[in-house]
């Protein structure tokens, strides 16, 4: 695996003018010439992710914003709900008169409200790089020039699992980034359960840079020695060919109720490691009742599963068998939590994986969400990188960040998070920069109106997204190419150096600079720049990882000589298993950061929160959003291959894949032949909370009575005066539930919902959603 995972770094290919850069989807040089941006993907990779091909079609397309902008009815009548926001039109305006404007609203907001009125709306993806990081930007302003702001806390993707996790196992990073590495899986593994599987679509994006992709690399080197893996996921290609998986469908949903089968079955042929269970867990005799179901009357065993999530029940046995004794690994994926009750199958996973007695092994236990993002199952660096200081928040208010329609549309109201019972603040102003909520929040005509409550909506944006055609004031910012900065992760060796590539479009400016100014107009520019330019800020902020080389006496290159270079590797951390390992080898001395120090198989904390959809050790809780006449299938709102996120979904390697300009889905032949439906139609797919267009792929790697419809085309309502419009485009998220997983974490459920499908046989409507405004 050297040769795949090591180092040292190959270099950057800086010939023929080519220079520097990274993105979240991974390292290369561009340069600008006569035939356009070039883009050359990073020698040392050994799996590149095509994404970087959207940059070049990005670039200079007409879906850029040229120039501030101010939404007509905001501008005339002054700040205010109103329900003409993602319709109305805009009035181009000078960058004076639009921070004039914006300046004075957010000192009146500041002064008349507080900036508790406030909230800060930012999700991290915009940038590789480390200070030109729109969620740090906007948040250090907020903090510096309006004495802070409500803020969210847990992301869409983990909102479920990262307030679970740390009560019951150890803290949210020590399992996915300080656990099992892809090294140990490559050299040590017999068995890999994935539950959700292991996309590469999504390993191939980190959330800082990215310079090798390994995973392929390292299934591909685990089944050549022996391991095997077994896909649990209605996708077939929720694990690459190279792992050569054996295939199990269940029903969307109910691996809580697969696993529940398979640890019985463990139980009752005394297949568990009771030695595991007595020295490291908390709870499981309580745990066991229910397993056996003396505590509610019904054993779980595996025709109980089987009748539940469609699998076999001698299948379920027969996997129990083989994953007894072997070193077993468990993971679960992101999208099983994006569900209703999401708690539960995260739970459950790491209740398998230590009944099987694996936790804390090289290769073994469980690794949660092992694949959903590139910078799990990797070593961690050894110095610390560059970090922009963000000031102090003077709000403490918070909300979990997939209930942000409820905070606008309900304020006052009280709900449950993690055992408390909050109420949601009275927020007027909401700027945005970075993230598009218009593609990560579910059910998009409630979140029309919920945006259509506040005074003012500001954003921050390079292009024409649904999320800036709903805002009153849109500031056009720079692209990462387009700008200097400094490309970073915490668990990828290599640093790059960010070369500006090619001039700003339009009047296009950085966040820096635009925050600058503002916070002038709010008395505040020193306190906010330091007195620092951004090539001053990149200076500063690399100096901690050179004194940090200097002070272990290796090679510390001057910030000059490591921009000339472009990249720098920096030392990484053993691969020793983390939190998990040295509990496992002396739990007294290395207890967990659970209540009990132990594994919390039952967890009283929990238990004593009362909180009826998440009671205190894993349970199979029946769905409420389950096919139906009207909604017999279910739909998988899973992630694009083709972009990340929505992020530059009008460039050329995301386009191509698109049929006919719209997204598309993919179906089983069972349920398009029920339907008339035929490979490359248009199809309409629709439920009681709205509709959409999409092409459609027929396809046996999918199971029957599911849908897939990945998330990130741009919203594109056929008629945006209508009340729930059809998006002609494809986002699924005009049909997904805003509800939480439950009263316990309040996650993102927008992975799974339920919808008809019928073939479209009208007119196409045009495709708008890259248009100019």
């Amino acid at each position: 695996m050297d040769d795949t995972i090591g180092f040292p770094d190959p270099g950057l290919d800086l010939s023929d003018g080519f220079k520097p850069h990274t993105s979240h989807w991974g390292v290369f040089s561009a340069r600008q010439s006569e035939a356009g941006l070039e883009v050359r993907a990073y020698a040392g990779d050994p799996d590149p992710n095509g994404i970087i091909g959207n940059f070049p079609g990005a670039l200079r397309h007409q879906a850029r914003i040229a120039q501030p902008a101010i939404r007509r009815g905001w501008l005339e009548r002054g700040p205010g709900p109103d329900d003409r926001r993602g319709r109305d039109e805009f009035v181009s305006v000078s960058w004076e008169k639009a921070l004039d404007l914006l300046g004075d609203e957010l000192g009146r907001i500041r002064d008349t409200r507080g900036p508790g009125a406030v909230f800060g709306g930012s999700y991290g993806w915009s940038s590789a790089g480390r200070f030109h990081h729109a969620q740090s930007q906007v948040h250090r302003f907020l903090n510096i020039a309006m004495g802070g702001y409500v803020r969210s806390v847990n992301t869409y993707s983990s909102g479920a699992s990262s307030v679970l996790l740390p009560q019951i196992l150890a803290g949210y990073e020590d399992i996915t980034k300080r656990n099992v590495t892809w090294e140990q899986i490559a050299e040590n593994t017999d068995i890999v359960l994935a539950f959700g599987g292991m996309a590469l679509k999504n390993s191939m994006v980190a959330g800082g840079s990215i310079s090798k992709h390994v995973e392929r690399g390292a299934m591909e080197a685990a089944r050549r020695r022996g391991c095997a893996f077994i896909l649990v996921s209605p996708l077939r290609d929720d694990l690459p060919v190279e792992a050569g998986a054996e295939w199990m469908t269940c029903l969307p949903g109910t691996d809580t109720a697969l696993m529940l089968g398979i640890v019985h079955t463990l139980v009752s042929e005394g297949l568990h490691d009771q030695a595991f269970l007595d020295r490291y867990t908390e709870g499981w005799p309580v745990f066991l009742r229910y397993l056996n179901g003396e505590s509610d009357g019904q054993a779980k065993h595996a025709e109980w599963a089987a009748a539940i999530c469609g699998v076999d029940a001698d299948a379920i046995r027969e996997l129990a068998r083989r994953a007894a004794g072997k070193r077993a690994l468990i993971t679960v994926s992101h999208s099983l939590q994006r569900a209703e009750h999401g708690e539960q199958p995260v739970w459950m996973g790491m209740v398998l994986a230590a009944a099987l007695g694996q936790i804390g092994l090289p290769g073994g236990g469980y690794a949660y969400s092992l694949g959903a993002i590139g910078y799990y199952g990797r070593r961690v660096n050894d110095v610390p990188g560059p970090t922009l200081g963000q000031g102090r928040n003077g709000v403490r208010d918070f909300i979990p960040v997939a209930r942000i329609a409820d905070m606008l549309l309900s304020p006052g109201t009280t709900y449950r998070y993690n055992g408390e019972t909050r109420t949601y603040p009275d927020i007027r102003l909401v700027y945005w920069a970075g993230g598009n909520p218009f593609h990560h929040h579910q059910d998009i005509n409630r979140l029309r109106k919920a945006f259509a409550q506040l005074d003012t909506f500001v954003v921050h944006e390079l292009a024409w997204t649904a999320t800036a055609r709903h805002a009153d004031i849109v500031l056009p910012s720079t692209m990462t190419l387009e700008r200097e900065d400094i490309g970073y992760s915490t668990n990828d060796p290599l640093m790059v150096a960010m070369h500006q590539i090619a001039e700003p479009f339009g009047l296009a400016r950085d966040d820096y600079d635009i925050f600058a100014d503002l916070a002038e107009r709010l008395g505040a520019r020193e306190p906010f720049t330091e007195g620092r330019t951004s090539r001053q800020w990149l200076e500063h902020l690399y100096e901690p990882t050179r004194a940090s080389l200097q002070a272990r006496g290796l090679e510390a290159p001057d910030f000059d000589e490591f921009w000339r270079r472009g990249s720098l590797v920096v030392p990484q951390q053993p691969d020793d298993g983390g939190r998990l390992r040295s509990f496992r080898e002396d739990p007294a001395k290395h207890p967990l950061p659970t209540p009990s120090g132990r594994i919390e198989i039952y967890s009283a904390k929990i238990a004593a929160h009362g909180d009826a959809d998440c009671p205190g050790h894993p349970v199979w809780l029946d769905k409420t959003d389950m096919p139906k006449p009207g909604a017999p299938c279910f739909l998988v709102a899973n992630q694009p291959v083709t972009r990340l996120h929505s992020q530059l979904d009008f460039g050329g390697h995301s386009l191509g894949a698109k049929h006919r300009g719209r997204e598309v889905a993919r179906m089983n032949p069972r349920d398009a032949d029920a339907r008339g439906i035929k490979d490359g139609d248009i199809i309409r797919l629709f439920n009681e909370r709205g509709a959409c267009l999409a092409a459609v792929h027929v396809t046996d790697g999918i199971a029957a009575g599911v849908v897939q419809l990945p998330t990130g085309a741009w919203y594109d309502p056929m008629d945006p005066e209508d009340e729930a419009p059809l998006c002609v485009h494809g986002n699924p998220n005009v049909l997904t539930r805003d509800i939480g997983t439950s009263s316990f974490a309040q996650g993102c459920t927008g992975q799974l919902t339920t919808v008809e499908v019928e073939k479209f046989t009208g007119n196409l409507p045009p495709i708008r959603a890259f248009d100019p405004v």
